[in-house]
């Protein structure tokens, strides 16, 4: 019986040939997929279809007898349940009309073995680790924002002071300018001062200076009238 005979013989409870087509190919995808991945697919009074890897090995070339290394590899094994192999054996008669009689599969039995069962428990170990650390992590977080409040208050008094210090640095600056005008103001009064009294000072004696020397001016003026008046006579 090929993959089309299977179909039609299951076509009539599956209402279809296309139907059944499409049940027979979802059923055979499911399980190449679960051996393919490693997980061992079992149906219980019918058999279980597992991935089985074969260790590197030395094996004989049936034609020639010549000794050939065959590399590690990885094959698909079928093993029969209890209840095929009565039937197939005999030990239980095949019913005539209706389908064949098997044990109804346990729970979990279906969905892939003891790896899914493992991979489920390692699943379940992870999300607890994951919500151990992430409630770890909450009194963290909860530090570091109260942190983050704490020094919020100490940023504010900083900036604060660094106002004051610019505010007193300008008033400073300010000053300064203020003092050096008032002391030109004072320097430059002082000297108008100091030079207005020099001028008093010197104008008397420049004044005598020049009375005293008229008078030695008429006096060579009348010696020379004097020796032009000799002369004529």
């Amino acid at each position: 019986m090929n993959k089309a005979q299977l179909v039609e013989a299951i076509a009539d409870k599956m209402g279809g040939r296309q139907q059944a087509a499409e049940a027979v190919d979802h059923v055979l995808d499911a399980i190449v997929r679960a051996v393919v991945a490693g997980d061992r697919v079992s149906v219980t009074g019918f058999g279980s279809f597992e991935k089985v890897d074969r260790p590197a090995r030395y094996a004989r070339n049936p034609q020639t007898g010549e000794r050939v290394r065959v590399k590690k590899t990885s094959v698909p094994r079928f093993r029969a349940g209890q209840g095929f192999k009565d039937l197939v054996s005999g030990s239980k008669k095949l019913p005539k009309g209706g389908e064949v009689s098997v044990k109804k599969a346990p729970k979990g039995s279906l969905t892939g073995g003891a790896s899914a069962t493992v991979k489920k428990a390692a699943a379940k170990k992870a999300t607890t680790a994951k919500k151990a650390a992430a409630k770890k992590a909450t009194p963290a977080k909860k530090a570091t924002t109260a942190a983050a409040k704490k020094a919020t208050p100490a940023k504010k008094a900083t900036t604060a002071a660094t106002k004051k210090t610019a505010a007193a640095k300008k008033a400073s600056t300010a000053a300064k300018k203020t003092t050096t005008a008032a002391a030109k103001k004072t320097t430059t009064a002082a000297a108008k001062k100091a030079v207005k009294a020099t001028a008093k000072k010197t104008a008397p004696a420049a004044k005598k200076a020049t009375a005293t020397k008229a008078p030695a001016k008429k006096t060579t003026a009348r010696k020379t009238t004097a020796k032009k008046a000799a002369a004529k006579k």
